[in-house]
C-alpha cells in the first residue's frame, strides 16, 4: 500500500513539473522578448516618419457593416486620399471607394483572406504601402510610417458594454507587449491585421492566396520566408472594439488559436516556440492550481519547495501582464488595483476560447460582433454624440488621464 502511494506521489510530481516547465518556458521566452530582444518602438507623437501619409493606400475589410465602416473611414486622416472599402455586399459609404468581392471569384484563400486577395489583384495601388484596417478600427495618432517591410500598429480595444471582455482586453494588450521583440526574430510570432501596413511590392510578391483563418499572421510568416523581414511597431494605439459579449470573445479567441494550431508555415525550429505559447495560453488557468498543488502535496516530496517558489513567480507574471495593459491604456494609478484584482478572472475567461480551439479547432472564419459608433458614445461619459464622426485620426480619440479633470475612479472610459 505504501509503495502504491509512493508511486502515485511520484507520478503527481512528474505531472506537476511537466506542466510547470511547459508554462514556464513560455513565460521565460516572453521575458526574453520584452527585456532582451526589445527593439525601439516608434512613437507617433515624438517621431518624424520616413514615409508620409500620401504614400499609403488604406483598405478596410467588412462584410456589410456600413455604419461601423463609416466611422472607420471618417477616422482616416485627410492626408490619406486613397481609401478603399472591400466588402462582401454592396454598402453606401462616404469618403471611400467601395468594392464588392464578386461571388464568382475563386482562389485558395477563403473568407476574409479571399476578399483581401481579390483586392490585391483587382484594386489598383500606386502607393508604397497598403494599410489594412478592420471594419471597426478607429485610427489614432496616424501621422506616417517608418521605413519597414511590415508596420504593426498597437491596439487599444475600446469598451463596448461588456466589462468582463474589457478586462480581458486590458490583460491581452499587456501580454502583447512582447511584439516589441518581434523585429529581432526571423518570424514574428503573430500580427494584428486590424492595423497593419505592408510594402505593396512585398504584398504582390507573397500574395494572400493561402488557406487559413488567421490570414494576417500567416501572411507575415510567408513574407518572412520571402525576404529578411523588417518588422516595426508603431505605438499609435488604434481603437478597435472589445467584444461586446463573452460569447463573442470566446468565439474570437477560438478562431485565433485554431488558425495558429492548423498553420504549417513556420519552419521546424520555430514550431516549438509558437506551439508552447498557444498551449500555455489555453491552459494558463492551471497556473493558480499549480501553486495550490505545490502546497497541498506532502512537504516531504522532493523538489516541492522549489516548485512552490517557481509556480508562485509564474503567477506573479500574470499580474505583470495586467499592469502593462493598464500602462498601455494609460489608466490612472488609482484604478490599477481594480484591474490587478481581476487578473485571475481575466486569465480564465481569456483562455476559455483558446482551450476550445485546442480540443475542437474551428474551420471557418466568423466575424466578431460589432456595435455602432452611437453605442460606443453612449457607453463612454467622455464621448458625446458625433465625437467619433469628428475624430480626424491624427490624435487620440479620448484624452489621456493626465489631460483630463474628470478621470477620478472611472474604469472604462479611456
Amino acid at each position: 500500500m505504501a509503495s502504491a502511494s509512493q508511486t502515485l506521489l511520484v507520478g503527481l510530481i512528474v505531472l506537476l513539473w511537466a506542466a510547470l516547465i511547459l508554462y514556464g518556458s513560455s513565460v521565460l521566452w516572453w521575458l526574453v522578448e520584452v527585456l532582451v530582444l526589445r527593439s525601439s518602438v516608434h512613437d507617433p507623437e515624438d517621431e518624424a516618419f520616413a514615409h508620409d501619409l500620401d504614400e499609403v493606400q488604406v483598405r478596410i475589410l467588412t462584410v456589410d457593416a456600413a455604419e461601423v465602416v463609416q466611422a472607420t473611414v471618417n477616422s482616416v486622416p485627410d492626408a490619406v486620399d486613397d481609401v478603399h472599402v472591400i466588402a462582401e455586399a454592396p454598402i453606401d459609404v462616404e469618403g471611400a471607394a467601395v468594392h464588392v468581392v464578386p461571388e464568382s471569384f475563386d482562389c485558395v484563400a477563403t473568407n476574409k483572406g479571399r476578399a483581401i486577395e481579390w483586392a490585391r489583384r483587382e484594386v489598383p495601388c500606386e502607393r508604397e504601402y497598403v494599410c489594412y484596417l478592420d471594419e471597426d478600427t478607429l485610427v489614432t495618432s496616424f501621422t506616417g510610417l517608418p521605413d519597414a517591410d511590415v508596420v504593426q500598429f498597437t491596439e487599444k480595444p475600446i469598451y463596448t458594454g461588456s466589462r468582463l471582455t474589457y478586462v480581458c482586453e486590458v490583460f491581452r494588450v499587456g501580454y502583447q507587449t512582447e511584439q516589441v521583440g518581434f523585429d529581432s526574430l526571423r518570424y514574428p510570432l503573430y500580427a494584428w491585421g486590424g492595423g497593419i501596413a505592408f510594402r505593396h511590392e512585398l504584398e504582390d510578391a507573397v500574395t494572400w492566396d493561402a488557406a487559413t483563418v488567421t490570414e494576417d499572421t500567416n501572411f507575415v510568416w510567408r513574407a518572412a520566408d520571402h525576404v529578411d523581414l523588417d518588422f516595426a511597431v508603431v505605438d499609435a494605439r488604434f481603437r478597435n472594439q472589445a467584444p461586446p459579449s463573452l460569447k463573442a470573445m470566446v468565439k474570437q479567441r477560438r478562431r485565433w488559436l485554431s488558425g495558429t494550431m492548423q498553420d504549417d508555415t513556420l519552419p521546424a525550429t520555430y514550431v516549438p516556440l509558437a506551439f508552447t505559447r498557444v498551449v500555455a495560453w489555453a491552459f494558463s488557468p492551471l497556473v493558480p492550481l499549480l501553486v495550490v498543488a505545490a502546497y497541498l502535496v506532502p512537504g516531504s516530496a522532493p523538489g516541492l519547495r522549489l516548485y512552490g517558489l517557481v509556480s508562485t513567480a509564474l503567477l506573479c507574471v500574470l499580474f505583470c501582464y495586467t499592469a502593462l495593459g493598464c500602462r498601455a491604456y494609460d489608466k490612472h494609478p488609482l484604478v490599477w488595483p481594480v484591474f490587478l484584482l481581476a487578473t485571475p478572472l481575466a486569465v480564465v475567461l481569456h483562455a476559455v476560447g483558446a482551450f476550445w480551439g485546442v480540443i475542437d479547432p474551428v474551420e471557418t472564419f466568423e466575424v466578431t460582433e460589432k456595435v455602432t459608433p452611437e453605442t460606443i458614445e453612449d457607453t463612454h461619459e467622455t464621448l458625446a454624440r458625433g465625437d467619433i464622426a469628428a475624430h480626424d485620426g491624427t490624435g487620440r480619440l479620448v484624452a489621456a488621464h493626465a489631460d483630463r479633470e474628470d478621470v477620478g475612479w472611472q474604469l472604462f472610459d479611456d
